[in-house]
């Protein structure tokens, strides 16, 4: 191996940045400084080291270990699956890629409705065992106290309000959220709520344009938009969505690549050669 490619895979940004961009290790207070300074915010989802390495070589200044995962990678048809041992799991595959992103790992199915003690320690084991650096939490002011007490105890807290995946057999389905004042007013409400509670980022799940934008500029943290409109501090989307290996894309999301023709052109040329007695070739 060449000196060069062996100093790229020690600098995963390297493949992707120049030298003098190289970013140091990304931390909340980085995330905070963004908004202050105008900055946008990009976040990628990753569920693995190899998924992890991509994003960070890619520039992304937050790695969400989402309950995503769920729906994406483990066959499930929702988030409500995903368990605490699999975040457990998941996050510290990412962490293992040590990227200089902020990893942040959801918090997955009604954990946080568990008393606060049980759901402390699983914030603990997410950033003592398996290397996450903040925790993501779905819902707004319902949860205000425990986030409170969580960022007192010293863990890094992201918000989420709008739709609320975890919520999809109340829902019976996915919906935008804040098209109505009451549902504007509402979530401003949770915003606020969440930013009182010491959050130092929110999502913003398929809010309505014009009310994400409100919100955004009702807060001094951070909002991340997923279907929200570009008016929000940043944007997250997940890895499979951007490489066109989803099964379904939502409408809001867009394929940068073609990922999946590429591996299945690739995985059937193997099996051709295996069976046309091509490879290997001794």
């Amino acid at each position: 191996m060449s000196k060069t490619r062996a100093a790229r895979l020690k600098t995963p940004r390297a493949t992707f940045l120049t030298d003098s961009n190289i970013m140091k290790k990304i931390t909340v207070k980085d995330i905070l400084s963004k908004k202050k300074n105008g900055e946008k915010i990009a976040v990628l989802t990753a569920y693995d080291a190899i998924f992890a390495r991509l994003a960070d070589a890619a520039g992304a200044d937050i790695i969400l270990v989402g309950d995503s995962v769920g729906n994406t990678f483990l066959g499930f048809e929702s988030t409500v699956n995903v368990t605490a041992d699999m975040m457990l799991h998941h996050t510290a595959a990412v962490a293992r890629a040590k990227p200089n992103a902020l990893i942040v790992a959801d918090i997955p199915f009604a954990q946080a409705s568990l008393p606060f003690d049980n759901l402390l320690k699983l914030c603990m084991a997410l950033l003592q065992n398996a290397g996450a650096e903040a925790v993501k939490i779905e819902g707004g002011e319902a949860f205000k106290e425990k986030i409170a007490a969580l960022a007192a105890a010293g863990v890094p807290v992201m918000g989420h309000i709008g739709l609320l995946p975890q919520q999809v057999l109340k829902l019976g389905g996915y919906r935008g959220y804040g098209k109505t004042d009451a549902e504007r007013l509402s979530l401003i409400k949770d915003a606020k709520a969440l930013e009182e509670a010491g959050v130092f980022a929110m999502v913003l799940e398929m809010v309505d344009s014009a009310a994400a934008k409100e919100i955004s500029a009702s807060v001094n943290v951070p909002t991340i938009g997923i279907g929200a409109g570009k008016d929000c501090d940043g944007q997250v989307l997940v890895c499979t969505d951007v490489l066109g290996l989803s099964a379904f894309t939502p409408k809001f999301a867009k394929r940068y690549a073609d990922c999946a023709d590429a591996a299945k052109n690739a995985f059937a040329s193997y099996v051709k050669e295996v069976k046309g007695g091509k490879f290997p070739q001794s």
